[in-house]
């Protein structure tokens, strides 16, 4: 099987603050332009990410600050792939995160941000070893536009 290579890639790392969210949205907006996104598609990413960072930043990292990777990468085909990464304490049962509504944060927490993620992105994978930390990968296609895209 051949891998195919990514044609642009943007990693920045940045502690666990939730001030940092923010931030990391719009770089991965900034970086999505690439792509000549529509408005509703630049949301997109900017949802799922903020899901993302979010739940790296509160669940991670629940007594602790960390360091919370955010690895944005281009793909042939108008294929945006977004990685975070955190070295925090895991998920313990990764199925059972993702279900709607379960969260172990406190009652502000809705449980929805990989049911969010989900619905906004085309895919979206999760690796977790406990004491180790999550790795959530997601995938999204852009529509071609005449003129536009990588």
């Amino acid at each position: 099987m051949r891998t195919v290579q990514y044609t642009n890639q943007v990693c920045l790392t940045f502690p666990s603050r939730s001030a940092n969210e923010a931030f990391a949205r719009s770089a991965a907006a900034a970086f999505a332009a690439q792509l000549d996104p529509t408005l509703d598609e630049l949301g997109d990413v900017k949802t799922a990410v903020s899901e993302a960072v979010t739940n790296a930043i509160v669940h991670a990292y629940p007594d602790t600050l960390g360091k919370v990777e955010l690895k944005l990468r281009l793909y042939p085909g108008n294929q945006l792939e977004i990685i975070v990464k955190d070295w925090g304490v895991g998920i313990p049962d990764v199925e059972q995160a993702r279900t709607p509504l379960f969260t172990t944060g406190n009652q502000e927490r809705s449980g929805m941000g990989f049911t969010i993620m989900e619905s906004f992105m085309d895919t979206v994978k999760v690796r977790s070893v406990l004491g180790k930390g999550t790795t959530v990968t997601m995938r999204k296609r852009f529509a071609l536009r005449a003129g536009g895209g990588a």
